[in-house]
């Protein structure tokens, strides 16, 4: 393959905090460094992405910044041609939302392609929400399974849980998931509805912010916390 300048062009994974923090309080310093050398990135907003890049570099020219949107309203035909600064020698980052790029995020969907067009893909290091909220749960790490959203109907989620509940004791597997911030207090009241009493859950919401809340109790001792999870972002994980 060749380029106008005769060299590809890298593809950065660059993580993003998990909300309002000081980047440099939870990111080292390898992000700002690399975000102050790219001028091209995929994002899946543009106006807090550029809110991100300029809190991160102040004095970062954005103006001269290229963003390329990928989000549910992306074309699937369009996603290929965001590499395309790649194959013109340049190098490009992919900006998470919250976290890290390609763990329940869309930018996935490049890095396919970039290794399908042999571009060096470059994940950084930064938080991510599941991994930290398993290292805090005390279940088990070495053996674990992300699982996503659950489904929204009622009966279909309850099955859902119950299934997750039987792999986990059959396999000695952690099951993590997540719920819509404003679904969160339903979902831990199924859980405890729904699990056996013994069943260990996690709740870990607002990771790494100062209202970090990270706690493992059996679901019988789940009904005795009061704690209000709405529109809190918040990893779940149970374990038999």
């Amino acid at each position: 393959m060749s380029t106008q300048n005769g060299k590809i062009g890298k593809v950065y994974l660059i993580p993003s905090t998990l909300g309002d923090m000081p980047p440099l309080e939870v990111l080292p310093i390898s992000i700002k460094q690399t975000i102050e050398r790219l001028d091209h990135y995929v994002v899946e907003n543009e106006k807090t992405a550029r809110h991100f890049i300029k809190k991160i570099s102040p004095r970062k020219s954005q103006p001269g910044l290229k963003l390329f949107v990928l989000n549910k309203f992306t074309e699937p035909e369009e996603i290929p041609t965001f590499l395309n600064p790649c194959l013109e020698g340049n190098d490009v980052g992919i900006l998470s939302e919250a976290g890290c790029p390609g763990i329940a995020d869309p930018g996935a969907a490049v890095v396919k392609i970039a290794h399908s067009k042999n571009i060096q893909v470059i994940p950084l290091v930064g938080p991510s929400s599941i991994l930290l909220a398993l290292m805090a749960s005390g279940m088990n790490g070495q053996n674990f399974a992300f699982n996503g959203y659950l489904p929204i109907d009622s009966s279909d989620r309850k099955k859902y849980i119950k299934n997750l509940e039987r792999r986990s004791k059959e396999e000695n597997q952690s099951q993590v998931f997540i719920e819509t911030p404003y679904r969160n207090n339903k979902m831990l009241e199924e859980l405890i509805k729904t699990l056996a009493p013994s069943t260990s859950i996690c709740v870990a919401a607002d990771i790494t912010l100062p209202t970090e809340y990270i706690k493992t109790k059996t679901a019988i001792n789940w009904k005795k916390e009061n704690v209000d999870l709405h529109k809190r972002p918040a990893i779940f994980i149970i374990q038999a």
